[in-house]
């Protein structure tokens, strides 16, 4: 643990965001168990977090810590789960970046394991790419990376800095794990959230229709 400052009443907000958001994506069935961890970038330094074993249906804020960027505790005894280290990487790889949703719908821990062997959900033509950051028509191809899953962070982690690669994204599948997705603030961390979990709908519904 660690004791370096933060602002409480920047946490405290930060706090309410990620419980009002875990409440509608745990009633949607995407965080079951206790599955799943949301952040929200409090400043260059910080991130509040979900602790783990917590029902995300019913987070309090003594349920979200504060990490620094290395994915130490900040004065608290609580320790992040694992996968604090996941999000802390994406901070560090994109300055931008001020919010990371992880979930466990169905939909995206079968993408994942169905096309883990690819390496990557090739998207093409959805019109909803226009409500990924960048993206301005439907008329392109876009893959989401999918990484074999591990117990190792470190190994976990570099899969997915390898599978982002140069260019980046807002997003990626641990295969028969589920998506992480991200955005410069939890909104827009969510509508990127939203907008795969319809398109890896779609993708799985053609693939059963034998037209992917």
């Amino acid at each position: 643990m660690t004791t370096t400052a933060f602002d409480h009443n920047l946490y405290a907000g930060c706090a309410a965001q990620i419980i009002s958001h875990t409440r509608e994506l745990a009633a949607r069935g995407w965080t079951p168990a206790t599955a799943g961890n949301f952040s929200i970038r409090m400043d260059a330094n910080h991130a509040a977090i979900t602790i783990s074993g917590k029902d995300k249906g019913r987070l309090t804020e003594a349920d979200i810590m504060v990490v620094d960027m290395t994915n130490n505790a900040v004065a608290t005894h609580h320790r992040p789960s694992a996968e604090a280290a996941l999000h802390t990487h994406l901070y560090r790889r994109y300055p931008d970046v001020g919010a990371v949703l992880h979930t466990h719908s169905p939909t995206q821990t079968i993408a994942g394991l169905l096309y883990e062997a690819e390496g990557r959900v090739r998207l093409r033509g959805y019109e909803l790419f226009k409500a990924l950051r960048g993206h301005t028509t439907h008329e392109t191809t876009l893959d989401l990376p999918v990484v074999p899953n591990s117990q190792d962070m470190d190994a976990l982690t570099a899969s997915v800095d390898a599978a982002l690669g140069a260019s980046g994204g807002w997003g990626y599948l641990i295969a028969g794990h589920g998506l992480y997705a991200w955005g410069r603030d939890i909104s827009e961390a969510r509508r990127h959230l939203d907008a795969f979990e319809f398109m890896l709908g779609c993708e799985l519904e053609m693939r059963r229709l034998g037209s992917r």
